[in-house]
């Protein structure tokens, strides 16, 4: 899905809009779009500077300015003192990173990720969740996602769109959602994993716990969202 809406293939049928306008058969480089890629698709023979600065080079636009905006966006995704290293030399979130900020750097009005954090250990996800949320209200950029996690799903969206074997399951806010699934298959796939995840950490939260200790924390947030919790 993410290759057709950015032109990479062509759709079997439908149509394409932006912003009410038809871009199904318009070149890829003219639908002011960026992708994100699962494995980072970066030069690993080219510094972080030289990955970021790379494409700016190649666009009219931007080609004169092409050193200024590539280190002023490596410093908007924190990877200033890294600017000067070659791939190899950074941790899979780093590089995630980079891929990030080469997409960035040319503005686009739409930024696509294609599972960006499927490859990154759990701590790295939910520091790079953050980081890309945090990009998104910086840039103002529309982001469309790609994840199997529904918890990284809700983490980050605005809507949530279900999809299941190519078809459009419900599109509407995680508050709705969570309300009122669509069908049955919103309600397991969404819901059901949702659930199984939270009562997988709420067996170990007591309400007389240490009120300093995180689960004391977690107890109060169920209360907050649980009716009826003691």
């Amino acid at each position: 899905m993410l290759r057709i809406l950015i032109g990479l293939l062509p759709p079997t049928s439908g149509q394409i809009f932006k912003d009410g306008t038809d871009i199904t058969a318009m070149p890829s480089p003219k639908r002011n779009m960026g992708i994100v890629f699962q494995n980072y698709a970066l030069f690993q023979n080219m510094s972080v500077l030289g990955n970021v600065e790379y494409a700016l080079k190649f666009n009219q636009e931007y080609k004169t300015r092409s050193r200024e905006i590539a280190e002023n966006v490596i410093g908007h995704v924190g990877l200033s003192e890294h600017i000067n290293k070659k791939p190899h030399k950074l941790s899979g979130g780093q590089q995630q990173r980079v891929a990030i900020a080469r997409t960035l750097a040319l503005n686009p009005e739409i930024i696509l990720f294609d599972e960006p954090m499927s490859a990154l250990d759990a701590d790295m996800r939910l520091s790079l969740r953050e980081e890309i949320k945090n990009i998104q209200k910086k840039f103002n950029s529309t982001m469309i996602y790609i994840t199997h996690d529904q918890e990284e799903a809700f983490a980050l969206s605005d809507r949530i769109m279900v999809m299941n074997h190519g078809t459009i399951q419900q599109l509407d806010t995680p508050e709705s959602i969570i309300a009122e699934p669509a069908n049955d298959y919103v309600r397991e796939f969404v819901l059901e994993n949702l659930r199984r995840k939270i009562d997988s950490l709420v067996q170990y939260v007591k309400p007389d716990m240490p009120r300093n200790s995180i689960w004391a924390s977690i107890w109060d947030k169920i209360k907050n969202v649980t009716p009826g919790a003691p």
